[in-house]
């Protein structure tokens, strides 16, 4: 039976305490449901590009964005990774608001299976490998470690789900999670795509904490910033059988803590203070003009004007707040000006 070791440290501590904090401010924001949609899929894309990075994708954030965009037909395998996790992501999120996911075994299996579909063979793809594996330092190729036998695999991943099931309100949730993020990463149950099926999960049991937050950020951006401590933290050196009654998930749980502070302090920083006072409050006509840049792309003061009564000086007024509130830019000038939604 899994009983993972750790302690519960005062930093620890003072990090779940700061998350709850950060979490409160941000639920107790409101936001328009244009400007939601938009951080959502800015969240997205940041975390499609920085979880497929962490494992050696070569492509810019840039990149990233314009195959999301377009969705090219004749693509690379780089690409498809993209495109696979960005279409499993939003398939999540979509399964989450509507209450419909719970963590098991065949989830998992399922997201494993989207995000390798056609860079896997069939056999792979959505299976629990069946062969034994070795985790190598991608420069040196030395042998870093050795995960279980393929044939303790699935009971491994079975008494995991049962620890998070049967623990959900006994453990805090954020331990809860950074637990099951280093344990399933330790057991290493596929051939390919288990960082990327990890984060997915995790995300899955960050959600489940009834936090409406965690669809708005990437905690999977922090890991990126320094792939080497992620893989440090999060994994293991040596044989699994050797190791197993030694592991401690202590540092671990306060670098992931550390790690959901620094993506929500940078999530916080991005949200305009919009309906916090009567300066920042938006009113029905701006709702008008982002939900017609949401629809067409971009808007004009000609569009605005048939929208809207408002004159034209009070229609320079209105598009300047919301270029101040973070919400829009402006382009082109004179005549030519329009205004779209501000890339987060």
């Amino acid at each position: 039976m899994f009983c993972p070791n750790h302690t519960i440290t005062n930093n620890l501590l003072a990090n779940i305490k700061r998350i709850s904090n950060l979490i409160i401010q941000l639920n107790n924001q409101r936001f328009p449901h244009v400007v939601l949609v938009e951080f959502e899929k800015a969240a997205r894309v940041v975390s499609t590009y920085a979880s497929t990075s962490i494992e050696g994708n070569p492509l810019p954030l840039i990149e990233v964005k314009k195959i999301l965009k377009s969705k090219p037909v004749h693509i690379r395998d780089s690409e498809k990774e993209v495109l696979n996790y960005n279409q499993a992501l939003c398939d999540l999120n979509k399964k989450l608001k509507e209450g419909k996911v719970k963590l098991t075994l065949e989830l998992i299996l399922k997201i494993q299976k989207q995000i390798t579909e056609g860079l896997l063979p069939k056999f792979e793809s959505g299976k629990l490998r069946e062969k034994p594996i070795i985790v190598n330092d991608p420069r040196s190729r030395k042998v870093l470690y050795l995960p279980p036998d393929a044939k303790d695999v699935k009971m491994l991943m079975e008494d995991l789900i049962e620890f998070i099931k049967n623990n959900k309100n006994v453990i805090d949730s954020l331990i809860l999670a950074g637990i099951f993020h280093k344990q399933m990463v330790i057991i290493h149950p596929f051939m390919d795509g288990n960082g990327r099926t990890t984060r997915l999960a995790t995300k899955v049991l960050l959600a489940e904490m009834g936090l409406n937050t965690f669809n708005l950020f990437s905690f999977e951006n922090y890991y990126n910033k320094n792939v080497a401590k992620y893989f440090q933290t999060v994994g293991e050196y040596g044989n699994y059988y050797e190791l197993v009654d030694k592991i401690d998930f202590t540092s671990w749980l306060e670098y992931f803590t550390e790690g959901i502070i620094d993506e929500l302090l940078r999530v916080q920083k991005l949200f305009p203070e919009v309906g916090i006072n009567p300066e920042t409050q938006l009113q029905p006509y701006h709702l008008k003009i982002l939900e017609f840049i949401k629809d067409k792309g971009f808007i004009t003061n000609r569009d605005y004007a048939k929208l809207a009564d408002r004159a034209k000086a009070t229609r320079a007024l209105d598009f300047k707040k919301l270029i101040e509130l973070g919400l829009i830019a402006r382009k082109g000038k004179g005549k030519a000006t329009y205004y779209v939604l501000k890339e987060k």
